[in-house]
């Protein structure tokens, strides 16, 4: 009986949307831890999580429930299954017709696997294949993953590689029954990739478990933790995201505290540029410091000759407006008035009540801005965290760090000196530096919950220059 090809067509590689729905919440996987150090980059190496076993052994459920019950964002779940070698023209023959063995080690581009990683674990955005089953080959768009706290990584030879062992920080093993992961690839097989099972049989006896008795089963005595059946072992699951948040809080730790003292006694950087305070700037301070105040207004300007003021074309180098949302979107329509040229791009960072860090939930930039000026406005900078996840945004897009300026009404001392820690080529430019944030990183005295006030929204009862519609960080 001949076999039909496999019914499955690409690798599950999805950048795109950064979510992950679980049966209690959708957890964003897009996006960046906040901390970074003088040249940066994350402070600490990402933490990975090596998930092996046998086919059909439940290595996707797992990983799915260590996600849910981590609760953490920056979470990047990865499959071998990309990484997949580009078959010759005597090697797709053999797919075609179900001889070529696609669970042997020789199957996988380990090379192209242990350097995405490894940069990936440095926290650097990488370029993800997607392996196309129908022509056995990579597809031409490849796609971007970002760095993350906690990188999951499952696959049947995960453990096969000396090198790619050396990157694993926690290597689990997940152990399910011959019979039951027999009985799923069959219920998979024909009902998903429209296999008989005659032809499933054949494959499984001919090259699965072979496969997983001589490559797979006795890779187990390499792992840290062995999970027996697999996702309902709930006891387990619960054991390794205890571990996993014990690792995670001790780097937040470390990071906060480096940047609450970071900038105590030291001087301003030179890459901060303070307006100076004219009678206009601080007319504009006393507005919009004040409690009172509404931003809902249209106003038109007349030059002295009676002409309508309609702001200037830029002529040099392109520029890139790069509003974080919701507050640096007030700061638009001045950019665009004064540079009509200028392309926009948005970012949404929104602040987590539980762990006060900022995570990213939606971005749309311009296309190549590696040659840009990129203008990265928001209203308020406390901490700096958001602007920091910003910043390292856009280097993931190639723009150049001497090429990018952050624009504020008002920041802390503290945000200015973490940006400028972090990364000391950025020009900083503000209206006002006021020097005291409070126990929840509030500006004071600030200006409030700007994001609210000028779009006439209200705010929660214990508003924060953090909140979702105002990432102030």
């Amino acid at each position: 009986t001949s076999l039909s090809p496999r019914k499955r067509t690409t690798s599950q590689c999805k950048s795109e949307p950064p979510l992950l729905r679980t049966s209690k919440r959708t957890i964003y996987t897009a996006g960046r831890p906040p901390w970074y150090n003088e040249h940066g980059t994350q402070s600490k190496e990402a933490f990975v999580i090596g998930l092996c076993g046998g086919s059909a052994s439940g290595k996707t459920t797992v990983a799915r429930k260590i996600i849910e019950a981590l609760d953490v964002p920056w979470v990047v779940l990865l499959s071998m299954d990309s990484f997949y070698k580009v078959l010759t023209a005597e090697q797709q023959l053999q797919a075609a017709n179900n001889d070529y063995n696609f669970d042997h080690p020789d199957a996988f581009d380990f090379s192209l696997l242990v350097h995405t990683l490894r940069k990936l674990k440095q926290g650097k955005s990488v370029k993800i294949p997607v392996y196309d089953f129908t022509t056995h080959g990579r597809q031409k768009e490849w796609k971007t993953v970002y760095g993350a706290s906690v990188i999951i990584f499952e696959g049947i030879m995960l453990f096969a590689d000396k090198e790619l062992l050396k990157l694993l920080d926690m290597k689990i093993f997940v152990d399910t029954d011959s019979d039951i992961r027999l009985v799923r690839r069959l219920r998979r097989d024909i009902t998903e990739r429209g296999r008989d099972i005659e032809g499933v049989i054949k494959q499984y006896n001919k090259f699965v478990k072979p496969a997983f008795e001589q490559y797979i089963e006795p890779t187990m005595r390499l792992a840290d933790i062995v999970v027996p059946r697999g996702g309902g072992n709930m006891v387990a699951i619960d054991l390794i995201v205890q571990h996993v948040h014990s690792q995670l809080e001790e780097v937040r730790s470390t990071d906060m505290a480096a940047l609450a003292s970071a900038h105590q006694a030291q001087p301003l950087p030179q890459t901060l540029s303070v307006l100076e305070s004219t009678p206009q700037v601080r007319g504009m301070h006393t507005i919009i410091r004040s409690d009172t105040h509404s931003y809902i207004y249209v106003h038109v300007v007349q030059t002295p000759q009676g002409e309508d003021y309609e702001g200037r074309t830029f002529h040099g180098k392109r520029i890139t407006g790069v509003s974080i949302l919701r507050a640096g979107e007030t700061m638009e329509p001045a950019l665009r008035a004064v540079c009509k040229d200028v392309r926009i791009g948005k970012i949404l960072i929104q602040t987590n009540q539980d762990t006060g860090e900022p995570e990213l939930h939606y971005l749309r930039l311009p296309k190549d801005i590696s040659e840009d000026h990129v203008i990265l406005t928001d209203c308020t900078v406390s901490t700096g965290a958001a602007a920091m996840m910003a910043i390292r945004v856009l280097l993931d897009h190639d723009a150049q760090e001497d090429k990018i300026l952050l624009v504020s009404l008002l920041m802390a001392e503290m945000g200015v000196h973490s940006v400028a820690y972090a990364f000391p080529q950025v020009k900083i430019i503000t209206t006002a530096v006021d020097k005291k944030v409070n126990d929840l990183f509030h500006i004071i005295p600030g200006i409030g919950n700007f994001g609210d006030r000028y779009f006439g929204t209200d705010a929660p009862p214990d508003w924060s220059d953090d909140d979702m519609d105002e990432p102030s960080c």
